[in-house]
């Protein structure tokens, strides 16, 4: 598995105070960007970003740096953009974390969980049920292995089909939904 080469919240700063300021793609689900992003960020989340990848490489452009909370699904969004012909991408270090812990200037709105917060939560939910209700129902604690399983599998792969999952519940959806033209524009500084 290839990764992406990183850019430091410190080294993004000084690029973004050049004259040729790269494009910033942040592929966080709408409600995490309309939470908190990097003023100027364009928001392709990820599932949108897998399924019109050759459609926007185009737009996207060299140099671009991507990001989310914390860099796994910026890094999987490289790899796509990879497949796609865009290979100088960057991933932000620690994603809007780093940055935010760096100083970075953020533009705040409406407030909801990140996507790893909301997995962490759902994960420990269905796990204490399962064994809560293996009180009542004799066996119902092996849900609880198999979710533990399930979590340990999906880290050891890199993949978190419980965050897919998440990112599609209405509450992760923007105040509007993502529209390629709209994304287009503002790709192109429109």
């Amino acid at each position: 598995m290839t990764t992406t080469a990183q850019v430091h919240p410190a080294d993004l700063r000084e690029r973004l105070a050049s004259t040729e300021p790269p494009r910033l793609v942040d592929v966080r689900t709408p409600a995490e960007f309309e939470t908190a992003h990097i003023p100027g960020a364009v928001n392709i989340p990820l599932d949108v970003l897998r399924a019109h990848a050759a459609e926007l490489s185009g737009s996207i452009g060299p140099g671009a740096v991507l990001v989310c909370a914390t860099g796994p699904r910026a890094e999987r969004a490289g790899r796509v953009l990879a497949g796609a012909g865009v290979v100088d991408a960057l991933v932000l270090t620690r994603g809007m974390t780093g940055w935010a812990a760096a100083g970075g200037r953020v533009e705040r709105g409406r407030q909801v969980w990140a996507l790893d917060r909301q997995v962490r939560f759902t994960a420990g939910l269905l796990v204490l049920l399962g064994l809560l209700g293996g009180l009542l129902v004799p066996g119902l604690q092996w849900f609880s292995a198999l979710i533990a399983g399930a979590l340990v599998v999906t880290a050891l792969v890199g993949i978190c089909p419980m965050a897919d999952l998440l990112a599609r519940m209405p509450w992760n959806r923007g105040a509007a939904p993502v529209d390629l033209d709209r994304v287009t524009a503002a790709l192109a500084g429109r």
